[in-house]
């Protein structure tokens, strides 16, 4: 083998030599690069199960409040419905006995204003109202003022719902 041919083998081999390296450092690079990239993976994982795990609480919590909420407006809701319930018993009570005449309603007349003194000079076992004169109502402008007064009586008693409603909605 002649000089010039002995050098180009040497030059093939060592342009072999580093190609081989080269490839040797590129699979090399490869398995670290690799070993980063799971490493940032597994890292990345523990980042989204905390994650997941945090937001599974809140939600829990949330849930909570939720059902806390809905448990003390059930309870108002149901007192408040025991409430109207009552005032609706009253008031049929009060109908009735007001239809049957067991009860009369009456008003106070209004006296003389020039007559002087309205109180009476004897004492009578009637009641500590002074003003005696009292006129009895009719039976069904009796029961116009109750009903008129039922009404006022629900509207109340749904105004209080409705505030309640809200101040527990409002916590």
């Amino acid at each position: 083998m002649t000089p010039v041919q002995k050098l180009a083998v040497l030059v093939l081999l060592i342009l072999v030599l580093m190609a081989s390296a080269a490839g040797v450092t590129w699979q090399v690079q490869d398995w670290r690069m690799g070993n980063k990239l799971a490493e940032q993976t597994s890292l990345h994982k523990d980042d989204l199960a905390a994650i997941s795990n945090a937001a599974t609480a809140q939600a829990r919590i949330e849930q909570d409040k939720r059902l806390d909420l809905e448990g003390r407006l059930q309870s108002i809701d149901e007192a408040h419905f025991k409430e109207f319930s009552d005032a609706q018993k009253n008031i049929s009570r009060l109908r009735d006995r007001l239809a049957t005449s067991d009860l009369r309603l009456s008003v106070l007349l209004a006296e003389d204003s020039a007559s002087g003194c309205h109180v009476p000079a004897t004492s009578g076992a009637v009641g500590v109202v002074h003003a005696a004169r009292r006129a009895q109502l009719d039976p069904a402008h009796a029961q116009r003022i109750v009903a008129i007064t039922d009404y006022g009586d629900q509207g109340l008693i749904a105004l209080r719902a409705c505030q309640a409603y809200v101040r527990a909605v409002a916590r």
